[in-house]
């Protein structure tokens, strides 16, 4: 009659869980689910704590609660649960709040954010339990864990066992797993392509991560040969499922042209989307789509919008942006003292690439000139007390007689002093060199300098060093294949004498294989941002079809604003195109 008894009792029990899972999860009645729930729990029900801990932490049928969550899910991993160990170790991966007690009840408190800390090694203790009981996405995590935990904890080999464990199970998370140690710590030459097999089929599952991955993949050709479509659409995925850095990434081929039909609305839409996910660099993009115009009327009071939010996001460049606005009265009031801030804010930013420094100021002319003699003094305090930026403005001051009388002399000295840590000490010291400027003329050292620069990826540094690269300057001669790709990644920094020159290396007539598509390619781009020759060329490569395009009337369009600009050619070129049009508008 007991056995009896004890086997209705667990019918009964088993019948009453059932129903309080039914009740939530239908959303038929989650309270009463959540009140029969903590019934069960409370009577020892593993199951039922797992469920309620579970309820407690997706705020199912009671107010959410972290600590009483994680107190129920306790109680069912050390009772063996597979899915509440997992569920632990999750927690302790995404860390608790400081000062987080599961025993004590939560306090309210003003709503403020708190710092979580996560806890590897609890996070692998329960992790490996689960996973030991064969749950796939526990493997998965354990792998995770092993891979990105401190020392102590991290074993990248075993790592592997597991993610092969998870993604055998077909777990989506042990795809991605395996795909990304695949990638980071390739074995063999065919790690490369499983492992992108692996990302796909994560992707497959709909994981952002995997998308965002396959797209660099595609991008630069790892494993494979590159394919910009490909990447193009996996950008787009992972920025769909709310990757920042996607959406910012997918912006730039859309606004480029990359892989997908160039949109700029689209791509500004993105931006924005970006820029508001708390992305810098997506805030900086949209104050330069502002400020250039492009399909749109410019817009400076929205680039000074923009600006603002990417340069208080720590932005360099963008703080440079907005203290050139607020220098020339673009959009804002004109404000030298705030312009002023943003360019010292630039430079506290690490901004060494653009002139984004109080130097810029003083070379403008703002104020008197006992005005610009009193920040002569300002910054030779700051130089003489070891401040790099202020020894690089003070060696600009020397350089161009601002606020005191120019001395080439000085100006290398101070030059030197700020080199080891401003970037744009190192270029000034490679033209010093290059001219012989207060320091003997020597094309060795100037090359030196300007490398430096380059390598800090500066865009007048590699403009220039490439024209040396061109002209035979350089130790060894010239050096094309060099000035190229100097010019290539300048160009893409939006340096328009760059784009311009890259296009007229790849029309021909020097030692790289000629590309006149990719070559009108960047006639365009510096076309479209005023450059005079620019347009000239592009004029010319749609009149006579150079590239395989044969375009009469946007060949005029560009040819007009060329000789707009003074280049004469360009009125030769019009004339000619007028009587192959036969005069015809």
């Amino acid at each position: 009659m007991a056995l009896k008894t004890r086997l209705a009792s667990m019918v009964s029990r088993d019948a009453r869980l059932k129903h309080a899972i039914t009740l939530i999860e239908s959303g038929e009645d989650a309270v009463q689910g959540f009140a029969l729930l903590g019934q069960l729990a409370t009577q020892g029900s593993v199951e039922a704590q797992y469920r309620t801990g579970k309820a407690y932490l997706e705020g199912w049928g009671t107010p959410p609660s972290l600590e009483d969550g994680t107190r129920w899910m306790r109680k069912a991993a050390e009772a063996g649960h597979v899915q509440a160990r997992l569920m632990l170790g999750t927690l302790y991966l995404m860390g608790f709040p400081e000062g987080f007690d599961e025993n004590r009840p939560a306090i309210l408190t003003d709503n403020r954010p708190l710092k979580r800390v996560p806890d590897f090694h609890q996070a692998a203790h329960w992790s490996r339990l689960a996973a030991e009981a064969g749950q796939p996405d526990a493997q998965a995590l354990l792998g995770y864990v092993l891979t990105n935990g401190p020392e102590g904890v991290q074993d990248r080999a075993e790592a592997r066992d597991w993610y092969e464990k998870a993604s055998a199970a077909g777990s989506a998370q042990g795809h991605l797993g395996l795909g990304m140690a695949l990638h980071s710590s390739p074995q063999s030459p065919e790690d490369l392509a499983r492992g992108t097999e692996r990302l796909e089929k994560a992707a497959e599952a709909g994981l952002a991560t995997a998308f965002y991955f396959l797209a660099w993949i595609n991008e630069q050709g790892i494993g494979q040969a590159p394919d910009l479509g490909a990447a193009a659409r996996y950008f787009e995925k992972a920025a769909e499922r709310g990757i920042v850095q996607a959406q910012t990434r997918f912006a730039l081929y859309l606004m480029q042209g990359k892989g997908v039909a160039r949109r700029l609305d689209r791509a500004e839409t993105w931006l924005r989307r970006a820029a508001m996910g708390g992305d810098a660099e997506a805030a900086a993009l949209l104050g330069d789509l502002h400020v250039r115009g492009e399909d749109m009327a410019p817009n400076y009071l929205e680039a000074a919008t923009w600006y603002q939010i990417a340069a208080e996001l720590g932005h360099g460049a963008a703080a440079r942006g907005l203290g050139l606005l607020y220098l020339t009265g673009t959009g804002v009031q004109p404000d030298p003292d705030e312009a002023a801030k943003w360019f010292r804010i630039s430079a506290e930013c690490g901004d060494r690439i653009a002139d984004a420094d109080l130097g810029n100021l003083a070379l403008t002319g703002v104020g008197s000139e006992q005005d610009r003699a009193a920040m002569q003094q300002r910054f030779l305090r700051a130089a003489e007390n070891g401040d790099l930026v202020g020894a690089f403005n003070l060696g600009v001051c020397y350089a161009e007689g601002v606020g005191t009388e120019r001395d080439d002399t000085r100006a290398a000295y101070w030059m030197q002093r700020a080199a080891d840590g401003v970037v744009n000490a190192q270029y000034w010291l490679g033209r010093m060199y290059l001219e012989g400027r207060g320091v003997p003329e020597d094309h060795a050292r100037a090359v030196e300098w300007l490398e430096k620069a380059s390598q800090a990826r500066m865009a007048e540094a590699m403009t220039l060093l490439a024209q040396i690269c061109v002209s035979g300057r350089a130790p060894g001669g010239n050096d094309h294949p060099r000035a190229l790709a100097l010019y290539i990644q300048a160009g893409e920094q939006g340096a328009v004498e760059a784009m311009f020159s890259a296009g007229a290396m790849l029309g021909g007539g020097h030692d790289v294989q000629a590309d006149r598509r990719e070559a009108q390619r960047w006639f365009r781009l510096a076309a479209e941002r005023g450059h005079g020759l620019g347009q000239l060329m592009l004029g010319r490569y749609l009149k006579r079809g150079l590239a395989g395009e044969v375009n009469p009337v946007e060949a005029r369009v560009w040819l007009e604003r060329a000789q707009a600009q003074g280049v004469t050619e360009a009125t030769a070129e019009l004339a000619k195109l007028e009587r192959r049009l036969g005069g015809r508008g």
